[in-house]
């Protein structure tokens, strides 16, 4: 009997599976929602047979969708290596990746990624250009890396990029806080307090570029090069903060701190590749920027996807 089964199913199954949501899941395959529902309910009539419960959060497997979800866990990685072995037969890929960290927090999930990447392509020079990079496209340009992170994908000549995930910033602030009583925290509430905060530019920060500055508010500052020590300070009520919700969840666990909404609009933040243009059909750099994305929504919770306008992606330049 042909089998219906193919391996965007099989995706689709390992999304829902990671994700615990029909709407999350048709955003990390690209899916409308209702196009991913399409898909299940084809494979569901074949089988004659429910693949998991809609009504459960998170939702549930069956045991056929628990076999076939295994069948994915399987073969979708030996696809992926068979892909890039044909890749680097043909193309007998080999290079340097020098990475350039524009974000504070990526470490945290970038060393996984890293660790994904390197015995994959084996005969690429992975490293990362120490310290915290001010200006990491200007290094992509005078030729002293070859990726970096960045914050906003601004068009620039001889730069691509390619999108990674967004994020939402949160505020954190210690339990009996009086903010602690607002759910939702606006512009002004950070007016009399002291934000606690890397020590880089103004505009790297998107709690003032897109909240305070627009509304007029300056507030105090104190700097820490350290998450675990803005975390510190906040949970002592040394000031308050605004941080990746992924980056502070152990913390609010523990109940040292915790988190509130910025704005009526949850603030977004966004992680873009850069690459030089020139560069853009080095498939192990794009095969990087797949691993970290990938990775990201594997392991950090509440991601959403980017998109980028077709004349700024990987390999529509140069």
């Amino acid at each position: 009997m042909e089998s219906i089964v193919e391996l965007r199913h099989l995706r689709t199954l390992v999304a829902l599976q990671e994700t615990g949501s029909v709407s999350l899941a048709a955003q990390r395959v690209f899916l409308t929602q209702s196009a991913l529902s399409h898909q299940i309910r084809l494979l569901e009539n074949h089988f004659e047979t429910p693949l998991f419960e809609r009504k459960s959060a998170p939702l549930r497997f069956t045991p056929a969708g628990e076999r076939l979800l295994k069948l994915a866990r399987e073969l979708l990685p030996r696809v992926a290596d068979a892909e890039r072995d044909l890749i680097q037969i043909v193309h007998g890929e080999a290079g340097e990746l020098r990475l350039a960290v524009e974000c504070h927090t990526c470490f945290d999930w970038l060393m996984p990624a890293m660790g994904v990447f390197r015995p994959q392509w084996p005969q690429v020079e992975l490293d990362i250009v120490s310290g915290f990079q001010a200006d990491p496209v200007g290094l992509l340009l005078s030729r002293r890396a070859d990726v970096a992170i960045v914050s906003e994908a601004v068009p620039q000549a001889d730069i691509a990029y390619e999108p990674l995930f967004a994020y939402e910033m949160v505020g954190i602030c210690a339990p009996d806080h009086p903010l602690a009583g607002k759910e939702v925290w606006q512009a002004q509430d950070f007016a009399d307090e002291t934000l606690i905060s890397y020590p880089v530019p103004d505009d790297m920060l998107d709690l003032l570029r897109k909240v305070l500055l627009p509304q007029g508010v300056n507030p105090a500052r104190r700097h820490s090069e350290l998450t675990i020590a803005i975390v510190q300070l906040v949970a002592s009520r040394r000031g308050i903060a605004a941080l990746p919700y992924w980056s502070v969840m152990p913390y609010v666990e523990k109940n040292y701190i915790v988190t509130r909404q910025i704005g009526d609009t949850p603030l977004q933040s966004e992680l873009y590749a850069a690459i030089r243009s020139e560069d853009a059909k080095r498939v192990y750099l794009r095969d990087f920027c797949r691993i970290v994305r990938e990775e990201g929504f594997a392991s950090l919770p509440g991601l959403s996807h980017l998109s980028l306008p077709a004349e700024l992606t990987i390999g529509a330049r140069g």
